[in-house]
């Protein structure tokens, strides 16, 4: 590969977005992210051109993100990060793949990190009619700060669901070695009512045009999950897959069933596709990610998904919410989390 094509590297690691939305880490956290890299493979860093950095942590998780912002105060070169880039590459292509995942996941945190830390307190203004549904069943006072936790909350939870939409699919895709494809530039047409092929496009979350594949990928199916408008859209995307030519895959991260996902399962194989279903599923990305990738899914993918999943709450535990200029502060009597503001 070509020095240019390294340094196209070094950029995509280094930074998303544009204007205000832009995120752009420092070379002090980017050479520690490669060293995380090659330490999570098990490599030799003598042998790739990088002194190792020494973390708090041998577990990316366990490493405050406040550390990773006192690593740009260390200064690095470019020209040694890029070096390093190269050497990793030529032990294994996959590791541009991985390093390129590992930016984007350490990014979008940083970005919604800065989101915790700006997202204004509303005001009343922008709430005060609420007050309708709600008033006289309480002190007007305890009702007024309860409008506003919600609607911080709600603002919040509406971001942390757009950051996720532009990191969780894209990254279960560059592992399958696919990408998602938008519904403009989609191969895969809708179908009238005669079974004939549309001009208008589906949305695909993973195409793999290496093996013909179009993956639908979901955390789970349950009952709830959707109405039947939308289920009937799930149902009908395989049969425009096979129309397109393509073999469809049903990819479910959560082991719970459902009569929903035997329904749902059934069209895939039905449509001469194929149905993954918990375990089952991430041992079919580990195998087409390869060595190195699967590392990555198990270090990084894996552990979030299920660490959360297997938190069972039949109701919510009682939490403290504390705000003041400098933070805000949820906690729960045992542990805390500290959203430092600005």
């Amino acid at each position: 590969m070509s020095e240019a094509f390294f340094r196209s590297l070094y950029s995509k690691c280094k930074m998303h977005g544009t204007g205000e939305a832009q995120v752009v880490i420092s070379d002090g956290e980017l050479k520690a992210l490669v060293s995380i890299a090659i330490d999570d493979l098990g490599w030799p860093h003598d042998d790739l051109g990088i002194q190792r950095v020494n973390t708090p942590s041998d577990r990316y998780y366990g490493i405050p993100m406040v550390w990773f912002d006192e690593q740009s105060e260390i200064e690095v070169q470019a020209s040694s990060i890029i070096h390093t880039l190269k050497s990793c590459f030529e032990k294994d292509n996959d590791f541009g793949l991985y390093i390129e995942n590992l930016t984007a996941l350490h990014r979008r945190r940083v970005k919604y990190r800065r989101i915790l830390s700006s997202q204004p307190i509303p005001n009343m203004d922008q709430i005060g009619p609420r007050s309708l549904l709600e008033y006289g069943e309480c002190d007007p006072d305890l009702l007024a700060n309860w409008m506003v936790w919600k609607k911080w909350i709600y603002d919040i939870d509406n971001r942390s669901a757009q950051e996720t939409g532009y990191l969780f699919e894209p990254l279960l895709a560059s592992c399958l070695g696919g990408e998602p494809v938008g519904s403009k530039n989609s191969p895969v047409k809708r179908l009238d009512a005669n079974g004939r092929p549309t001009n208008k496009g589906r949305q695909i979350d993973c195409l793999v045009p290496s093996n013909n594949r179009t993956y639908e990928l979901k955390l789970r199916v349950t009952i709830a999950a959707s109405g039947q408008g939308r289920f009937g859209e799930e149902l009908s995307f395989a049969e425009e897959s096979r129309a397109a030519g393509f073999i469809p895959v049903l990819l479910v991260l959560d082991p719970t069933p459902s009569n929903r996902l035997t329904e749902l399962s059934d069209k895939y194989l039905a449509c001469g596709g194929a149905f993954y279903h918990g375990e089952e599923a991430w041992a079919h990305m580990e195998q087409e990610a390869g060595v190195v990738i699967s590392v990555f899914i198990e270090k990084y993918i894996k552990p979030a998904i299920q660490g959360i999943e297997e938190i069972e709450i039949e109701y919510p535990k009682s939490i403290n919410l504390a705000w003041s200029d400098q933070e805000i502060e949820i906690s729960d009597g045992t542990a805390s989390y500290v959203i430092k503001r600005v």
